[in-house]
C-alpha cells in the first residue's frame, strides 16, 4: 500500500519591490538562478557580442559561484565573451581573505576560460580607486551602442540591516551623485573602508539578482515587506535599487520568507 505523499505548501510571497522567486531551499534557489544567468547570458551574446556580468562577495553566493562552474547545466557558459565586474570591494589587498575578488577568483577565474583582459578586480588599495574603476566601466561599455552601454546583470545580496553592495545605513556613498563608483567610509560602514558601485549604476542595469537565504534575513525581508514604497532608503538601502529600464527580482528559500503574521506584526 502506498504511502500518501505529503504536500507541503510553499512559503506565500513577500512583497518586495520587483518580481519575487521563491523555492523551498538554497538549492533550488541556485537551480532557478543559473537558469536565468545562462539565459541572460547567452541572450546578451547574441544581441551585442559580449555579457556584462557584475558580482558581489559574501558567504551567501558561493554556492552558487561552486555550482556555476561545475553544474553540467552551464557548462555551455559564454566565458570567452564575457567581462566580470566585482560590485564592492573592502580596501584591502587581493591576497587579504576578506577581499572579494580574492574568492571570486579563486572559485569563477581560475576556473574558467574567461580572458584575463576581461576580468575588473576593483585596485581598492589605491587612493583615487573610485575614479579608476569608474575610468574602466566607462572605457568598456562605451564601445557598445548608446543605451545598451550598462552592465547586463548584477548579482547582490543583502545584509540583516538592509544594506545592498558596501551601501549602508546612513553612510556617505547613499548621497553619490553623478558617480559610478563612490569610496564608502567613516562610522556608519562596517570595516574596513569600501569602493562600491553607487545607485546610478546599479539602477542603470539591465538586469538585477538579489540573492537572500536563510532565516537570519527574515526579519529584514518583514521589514522592507512592510515599509513598501514608503520605506526609508537612508534606513533600508536596498530599497534605493530601482533599474529604471530593467529589472530587479528577488531569488529567497523558503527560510528567508517571513510568515504572513510576522510582516503584520512589523507593519502594524
Amino acid at each position: 500500500m502506498f504511502e500518501p505523499i505529503e504536500i507541503v505548501p510553499k512559503p506565500p510571497k513577500p512583497n518586495l519591490p520587483g518580481t519575487v522567486v521563491v523555492r523551498e531551499s538554497v538549492d533550488d534557489v541556485i537551480d532557478a538562478m543559473l537558469a536565468d544567468l545562462l539565459m541572460h547570458a547567452t541572450g546578451c551574446v547574441r544581441a551585442f557580442g559580449d555579457f556584462h556580468l557584475a558580482l558581489s562577495g559574501g558567504s551567501t553566493p558561493e554556492p552558487l559561484y561552486r555550482r556555476l562552474m561545475y553544474d553540467l547545466a552551464t557548462r555551455e557558459f559564454p566565458w570567452k565573451r564575457t567581462h566580470l565586474w566585482i560590485v564592492d570591494e573592502r580596501r584591502v589587498p587581493f591576497d587579504d581573505d576578506r577581499s572579494n575578488f580574492k574568492m571570486i577568483n579563486e572559485l569563477i577565474v581560475e576556473q574558467s576560460d574567461i580572458p584575463q583582459g576581461q576580468v575588473h578586480p576593483i585596485e581598492a588599495m589605491e587612493p583615487d580607486a573610485d575614479e579608476r574603476y569608474e575610468r574602466a566601466l566607462r572605457e568598456t561599455l562605451e564601445w557598445r551602442e548608446k543605451g545598451h552601454d550598462r552592465l547586463d546583470y548584477v548579482l547582490l545580496g543583502m545584509g540583516a540591516d538592509a544594506h545592498t553592495a558596501s551601501l549602508f545605513p546612513q553612510s556617505p556613498a547613499l548621497d553619490a551623485t553623478g558617480k559610478l563608483v563612490a569610496i564608502n567610509d567613516g562610522p556608519r560602514v562596517t570595516p574596513p573602508d569600501r569602493v562600491t558601485m553607487t545607485y546610478e549604476l546599479l539602477n542603470a542595469s539591465r538586469f538585477v539578482a538579489v540573492m537572500v537565504t536563510g532565516s537570519g534575513k527574515r526579519a529584514t525581508l518583514a521589514r522592507i515587506a512592510a515599509a513598501g514604497k514608503k520605506g526609508d532608503t537612508r534606513e533600508m538601502p536596498i530599497l534605493g535599487v530601482k533599474p529604471l529600464a530593467g529589472e530587479m527580482r528577488w531569488y529567497l528559500d523558503a527560510d528567508a520568507c517571513p510568515p504572513v503574521e510576522e510582516r503584520a506584526t512589523e507593519r502594524a
